[in-house]
């Protein structure tokens, strides 16, 4: 079979430089080119020491390129229009973008059942980090007390994380009883235990030196349980975005979630 043609959107940035290098590893891909806002890039770098072609109109580019699939990791500003330029021109889509709101998802879902494509949107692609979610609901029904510690680098937009969103939401689902969560009748620093979703407050850290790094900490009595995922380099989401672009690639519909393809 020929290799599936894959653009990058976003590719200009941090992620999308690492996603491009590290799927053109992978004989069954084949990058054809890359759309980024940012003028004067010469070509998206690949593993063989070529470039693909790099252009700043996505619309041109999936003229010109064909490609089956269209991998973005962008801003959700630049997902929304890019979802909806790729599905108009019938070329699949896998997201990694975080911060999306369940309309943009569920518009994005009805992209895909009106053009006959298919797509994935993943709060993360590294299948660490979903094992870890993935272990939290199995915990979750025998503690009343969970909290997240999520740590990312100091560039990060979004706060708190899309994946300790989809972990509170998890271990949340997996319950036949709310979660149980400490409300302080004095807070000294407002806010300072205001983050929380479904019952579990969620920590953000910020620090230079930083990837992204989560840790789940279930309280019992007279015992704790921690389960932590550390991503030491972007080089942990290739795996996981790969097994989505052969995914999706064969499939119509929105698919949401790494866990789904994996099995879990």
């Amino acid at each position: 079979m020929p290799p599936i043609k894959v653009l990058i959107h976003g590719a200009a940035g941090k992620m999308g430089r690492e996603i491009a290098l590290g799927l053109s590893k992978d004989p069954e891909l084949e990058i054809v080119g890359g759309v980024d806002m940012k003028p004067g890039v010469q070509g998206v770098p690949l593993a063989s020491g070529k470039v693909a072609r790099y252009g700043t109109d996505l619309s041109a580019m999936l003229s010109n390129t064909k490609p089956l699939v269209m991998v973005d990791f962008s801003s959700v500003e630049g997902s929304r229009a890019a979802v909806e330029k790729a599905t108009n021109a019938g070329v699949n889509f896998v997201i990694g973008t975080t911060g999306l709101s369940s309309q943009e998802i569920t518009s994005f879902a009805r992209m895909c059942d009106a053009n006959r494509v298919g797509g994935v949107i993943a709060a993360n692609f590294s299948m660490g980090a979903v094992l870890m979610i993935h272990l939290a609901k199995i915990a979750a029904p025998y503690f009343d007390y969970a909290e997240i510690i999520e740590l990312h680098h100091e560039e990060k937009a979004d706060a708190p994380s899309g994946t300790s969103i989809a972990t509170a939401q998890a271990i949340s689902a997996s319950r036949n009883k709310p979660m149980k969560r400490n409300v302080p009748t004095k807070e000294t620093i407002r806010g300072a235990r205001s983050a929380h979703e479904g019952g579990v407050t969620i920590h953000s850290v910020r620090l230079p030196g930083l990837v992204a790094h989560q840790e789940v900490i279930f309280g019992g009595v007279g015992q704790t349980l921690s389960i932590r995922h550390d991503t030491i380099n972007r080089e942990c989401y290739i795996p996981g975005v790969a097994l989505a672009v052969k995914y999706v690639a064969k499939r119509k519909g929105l698919t949401q979630g790494l866990d789904k393809i994996m099995g879990l």
